[in-house]
Order: structure tokens, then C-alpha cells, then sequence
């Protein structure tokens, strides 16, 4: 697809996801959230891509949410979705089933510290510095910040930064786990790529079995996750690439070539 205000680059089995919109600090805008809610739903559909990479174009991750375009749909309760796109946020509808790394830079502020959330990992620039700015405003932040964020950092680390609005720097960051590497300047992007391609090499029936499981888990609770490891176990082992991984370990420096299905 042809996007205005995102880039998307395929690096072999790696889709690079860039937030384009640098003459506004890549702030969203309709058409923004429009079009990454599209990729993402390219990026789950094509089956030659493993792992996604987002990242800002230009200074800065997201100033987060532009209100004079933004601002009057909420209001109205209208969805900002592409029709048949997944919510960046996954707040609401189809899932990301693939793993999604944030690469993450400048300024990170309301919106963009939801989608570091969303995704599975998250690397950023030692420079970064992050902010939840809507209740300043006026605002309820409705990118899901509120529910992931006690459950990353616990809740007095959450309520700290959420309530009082206060910016805070990467290595903060680091500290209540809303990012798990801090790198030099410049190397976020290069960074999140190795790890991508790392994830990539891995039989991706079983990266998509251990997302489900975790993810089942946080929605629903440890019994509902604890029930679903037998069919996830059954359908791994007797998959083409589980037997392969077995076949390889059973061989003194073998290695298995996963295909994915």
C-alpha cells in the first residue's frame, strides 16, 4: 500500500514501520492513525514478514496526538481506525499476532508512550524523554496507558508519572521497565533491527504460540493462559518446525531451518 505519513520498508523477514510525519514532530493527525492502522494490518497479513519494527522519521518518536484534527472524532465517539486496520494501541479489535519492536527517540509524549506499551519490546535513545501530558489537558489518555503501564512499572512507578504529568528521561524509563534497552543516540534504530532479526530466526509458529499465551494471561488471568498451554504444547511439537527443532537437537551441533508452518 502507499502511505503519505508512513513509511514501510521490508528488510528481508523484518518490516520496518516508520511514523512519517516529521514537519509536525510526527504527531497524529486523522490521516496518521488512519494509515499505521493499515500497516499494521499489512504487516500482520503478509506471511513473509516475521517481526515488525516501528519508528519515528525525522527528531522525534510522536509528539503524541494532534487535538484540532484528533480531538472533535473522540469527542464524538467515532473509531480513527482504517477499515480493516488494527489499532496501534491494541485497545480495541484484531490483534497484532507477529512481535513488534518500538525503536524509540527525541520526544515520546502521550500517544507514543501508549504504542511503546503496545509493542513487545522497546529500545530507545539515551537522549529520549517521555510524558503523559492528557490529564493536564483536560484529557483521559485512551491508548490503553492506564491499564499497561501499572502492570509494567507497578502502580506508585505508574501513578507517578500519569498523575503528575512530570517529563521524565530514558534511563527513568528503563528503571520502571517501559523500556527494556537504553543505547546511544543514533543506535535505537540499528538496535531494535539485530533484535528483530534475532526474533526473526525463531520458528515463528512457536514466537506467535508464546505471544497468545502471555497476552491471554494479562487479559484474562493466569488459569485462563494455564488452560490454553496444552493445545499451544500439542500444536508446537507436531508442527513441521517443532519437529524439525527436535530432529536438530537430537544431532551434536545441528541446527533446525524453520519454515513457518
Amino acid at each position: 500500500m502507499s502511505y503519505d505519513y508512513v513509511r514501510v520498508e521490508r528488510r528481508d523477514q523484518v518490516m520496518m514501520i516508520g511514523i512519517n510525519r516529521p514537519e509536525k514532530a510526527n504527531a497524529f493527525n486523522l490521516q496518521l492513525v488512519s494509515e499505521l492502522s493499515s500497516a499494521y494490518a499489512e504487516l500482520d497479513a503478509d506471511d513473509s514478514i516475521r517481526v515488525g519494527v516501528l519508528h519515528g522519521v525525522g527528531r522525534h518518536f510522536t509528539a503524541g496526538m494532534d487535538l484540532r484534527e484528533v480531538a472533535p472524532e473522540v469527542s464524538r465517539g467515532k473509531s480513527l481506525l482504517a477499515p480493516g486496520g488494527i489499532s496501534p494501541w491494541l485497545v480495541e479489535g484484531e490483534q497484532l499476532s507477529k512481535p513488534l519492536i518500538a525503536a524509540v527517540h527525541g520526544k515520546c509524549l502521550t500517544l507514543g508512550v501508549e504504542l511503546v506499551l503496545a509493542a513487545d519490546i522497546a529500545v530507545c535513545a539515551a537522549s529520549t524523554t517521555f510524558a503523559q501530558l492528557e490529564p493536564q489537558l483536560g484529557l483521559f489518555p485512551f491508548g490503553g496507558v492506564t491499564v499497561r503501564l501499572p502492570q509494567r512499572a507497578g502502580w506508585g512507578n505508574a501513578m507517578r508519572w500519569l498523575l503528575t504529568c512530570d517529563e521524565y528521561d530514558a534511563q527513568e524509563a528503563y528503571r520502571i521497565g517501559l523500556v527494556q534497552e537504553v543505547v546511544d543516540d543514533g543506535d535505537h534504530l540499528t538496535r531494535a533491527t539485530q533484535l528483530a532479526d534475532k526474533i526473526a530466526r525463531q520458528a515463528p509458529l512457536a514466537i506467535r504460540a508464546v505471544l497468545e499465551n502471555a497476552r491471554r494471561a494479562l487479559r484474562d488471568g493466569e488459569a485462563a493462559a494455564e488452560l490454553e498451554m496444552p493445545r499451544l504444547a500439542q500444536r508446537t511439537f507436531s508442527s513441521e518446525d517443532g519437529q524439525a527443532g527436535i530432529a536438530s537437537f537430537r544431532q551434536p551441533g545441528g541446527s533446525a531451518v524453520f519454515v513457518g508452518r
